[in-house]
């Protein structure tokens, strides 16, 4: 097979290593966050998941703790997530979701999906790190 017979080939590998997808209401600009609850979520099984996002947010110069449910009165701003993963050779975040809160009030949310529901992304198994801090950013308004 030529070079010439390759490019059409290339191009299409090109074209699915970027099929992911990440759309947000980003927090207003005028909000100032400096600590963050995480609530936990029991469902996700993503063992590395919350570090990631803790490691992004305070990458920001945002603190962030874990905590089992809202408590408004020690922490005004909190963050709930969702995560599922989809098994393809292997297990993948198929799709993950952020949502802000301010005293129980969405401000802000972020989800990342593949396109095509990750059948032909060459990139799905990825790290968590790798997808989730395009997210976090976007959910912050730093993209």
């Amino acid at each position: 097979m030529t070079m010439k017979h390759n490019i059409p080939l290339i191009a299409v590998s090109i074209g699915l290593a970027a099929c992911s997808s990440v759309n947000s209401h980003a927090v207003a600009k005028d909000v100032h966050l400096d600590n963050i609850c995480i609530i936990r979520n029991p469902d996700v099984i993503v063992t590395d998941f919350v570090p990631t996002i803790q490691t992004r947010l305070q990458h920001y110069g945002i603190n962030s703790r874990l905590v089992e449910t809202a408590d408004k009165s020690q922490c005004p701003y909190t963050l709930e997530y969702t995560v599922k993963r989809s098994w393809s050779l292997k297990t993948y975040i198929s799709w993950a979701e952020l949502k802000l809160y301010k005293d129980g009030q969405a401000i802000a949310d972020a989800e990342y999906k593949p396109l095509a529901k990750g059948a032909f992304v060459v990139n799905k198994w990825q790290s968590t790190e790798t997808i989730m801090n395009p997210v976090v950013d976007s959910l912050l308004g730093k993209k």
